[in-house]
């Protein structure tokens, strides 16, 4: 068995309600369990600025599907809640997305996927989520927690449990 740190997020649609049922659909207690999963966090767009806030979390799981069979589980979670990637502009709106920030200590570089996330130190809304769950697990050789007081995280609200 595999760990696997895992961010999502949306800004379309019933979002929270969304990342909770995409996290079950994604963690089926067998080839997928979750082990942590954070509070919701509403963050400021990235990437592409005009445009709605998202809202964000992310999960520890175990599991023993590869990297490429999860990013797979995580692509056809995305898509049964109306995620279309050929459709959208990237980083811009979306009901679900669903990235894979580690995959143990694989270091990975296909066109497919890239492990750990290549943009993981640069994001805040992953980080701070993250660091909740698992400030001292290290990626990369890195804290999460200390990759996290590196960044601006204005505009990053926890929000209460629903």
């Amino acid at each position: 068995m595999a760990e696997a740190l895992i961010a999502l997020g949306g800004n379309v649609g019933a979002i929270r309600e969304t990342l909770d049922r995409a996290i079950a659909a994604l963690c089926d207690g067998t080839a997928v369990r979750l082990l942590a999963r954070s509070s919701d966090y509403r963050t400021p767009p990235w990437g592409v600025t005009d445009q709605p806030p998202f809202i964000n979390c992310a999960i520890v799981t175990v599991t023993d599907l590869s990297p490429q069979a999860l990013l797979v589980r995580a692509q056809s979670v995305e898509r049964d809640f109306g995620r279309d990637r050929a459709r959208e502009r990237r980083w811009g709106p979306r009901t679900l997305d669903i990235d894979l920030i580690a995959y143990d200590n694989v270091a990975l570089n296909t066109p497919e996927l890239t492990l750990p996330h290549p943009h993981l130190f640069e994001r805040a809304f992953v980080l701070g989520p993250l660091a909740e769950i698992a400030p001292e697990r290290r990626i990369a050789g890195i804290r999460i927690k200390e990759a996290l007081a590196k960044l601006d995280q204005a505009g990053i609200e926890k929000l209460p449990p629903q």
